[in-house]
This record gives structure tokens, sequence and C-alpha cells, in this order.
């Protein structure tokens, strides 16, 4: 039997600032249809390998095979093009102008009919109906949580086949992480392939089939969510506790 190719391969990986390494030698995979997650403390490399991934940095060294092709050396327009879409730390809304312009935003890229464009952002608005209510109200003025369901919509407008998200619960209540928990996993039962980066280490593992831990800039441990969840060196590191 062949063994299917992942939709993500990396090995290899290195990039940083300037002078300064932060990724040594990342080796990943991430398969299609699944919801990947990737844990660690601050400063483990995790912003900076979603920022590799969707070309804002580039690599030093290594590869990252989409469906077979290498991305290394493509800018970002052409990252996104081939289906990556990216969620940055912080949403990076544009506060002043709607809540439907911004995700009108996402859709900056496609060269489909307008019927397309339109159907995307209905699918936007199912997901997300909070987000329908406030479409006229400016991006800046919602609450934590409603902007990043903005920032995570308009990433989906841009039909990606991999989202990519840094920080999914940073500053949210548990209520609203739980409500976009439910929301990813409704996307991803859809179809959609999603990496997704969170400090909350249980929320990631129970989101997420498999998972990858970071430290010092390089992949330390990675396999299914829910045998890293119950392994005493995982819940040690990172949930301060043995397991029972």
């Amino acid at each position: 039997m062949t063994t299917p190719v992942p939709l993500l391969e990396i090995s290899g990986l290195q990039a940083g600032y300037g002078e300064i390494t932060v990724l040594w030698g990342i080796d990943m995979a991430l398969q299609q249809g699944e919801i990947t997650a990737l844990i660690g403390s601050n400063g483990a490399g995790k912003s900076t390998l979603m920022r590799t991934l969707s070309g804002l940095i580039a690599p030093r060294a290594g590869k990252i095979l989409w469906n077979g092709e290498d991305l290394c050396g493509k800018n970002p327009a052409q990252i996104l093009a081939h289906g990556i879409a990216h969620v940055p730390e912080g949403r990076r809304l544009f506060g002043p102008m709607n809540v439907e312009d911004n995700l009108l935003m996402g859709a900056y890229a496609r060269r489909e009919p307008r019927a397309a464009i339109a159907r995307s952002l209905d699918q936007v608005y199912t997901t997300f109906p909070k987000l329908y209510e406030r479409r006229t109200q400016a991006a800046g003025t919602m609450s934590g949580g409603e902007q990043q369901m903005c920032a995570i919509g308009r990433g989906l407008m841009s039909a990606p086949k991999l989202l990519m998200i840094d920080e999914l619960s940073l500053g949210l209540s548990p209520l609203l992480v739980e409500q976009l928990v439910e929301s990813l996993q409704a996307l991803n039962r859809d179809g959609l392939s999603l990496l997704v980066v969170e400090q909350d280490v249980v929320t990631a593992l129970e989101l997420s089939s498999h998972a990858f831990a970071m430290d010092m800039g390089r992949v330390v441990q990675g396999g299914g969510s829910s045998a890293m969840l119950h392994d005493p060196a995982i819940r040690q590191a990172y949930l301060g506790m043995l397991a029972a």
C-alpha cells in the first residue's frame, strides 16, 4: 500500500532574525484533514515557525514541502495562493475598518467570481454569527473574542486548505475559548486542516488529534494528542503536575 504524502512536511528547517538563529532543524509533518497543535513555552520558536511557513521569514536551511512541492523561497502571496493562510498573534485587524471590509480583505488574492466570494462570506457569518451582527461596526471597537473571530474569518475568506492560528486563546475568557474550539472543530469536520499554536496546553491537546512540543527552537516531542496529554513528561513540563 502506498503511504500518503503529508499535506505539509518540514525537514531540517532553520530560520531566525538577523544573526540570531531561532529554529534549529525542525522536522514535522501535518496530515490532510487533521488539527495539529504546536505547544511550548514562550520563546520556544512557535511563532517564528508560523512566520517561516507563511513566508514572512526566509528559511536559512531545510525544506517546506506542500503536497510534495518545496515552498522555500516563495513569498507570502505565493504561499497564500497555494492554500496556506496565517492568522497572526495579535489579530492584526484594520481597526477603523468595519468587520465586513476586514473579512473581505482576506479574499483579496482570490481570482473568482463575486458569487464565490459572497458564498465564503456567508459561510464565515454562519460559523461566527456574532460577526454578522457586527458587520458594519469598526473592528477595533469589538471585544477581544469578537476580534479573534474576525481574524479567523479573514483567514477563512482566502479559502485555505490549511489555516494556521497563532495564539488562539490569548487574552480570552474560557467561555469564548470553548466557543472558538467548537467552531474550529466544525470547520475541521468540513475538511479544513488546521495548525494551532496555543499556550493553554490542555486546550491545545483536547482540540487537536496530533501535536508537537517545541523547546529552544527544536521539536522535542510529537505524537497523538491524547497520548501526549497523559504523558508524565508533558504534564510535568507544561502543566506543572505529575500524571496520576
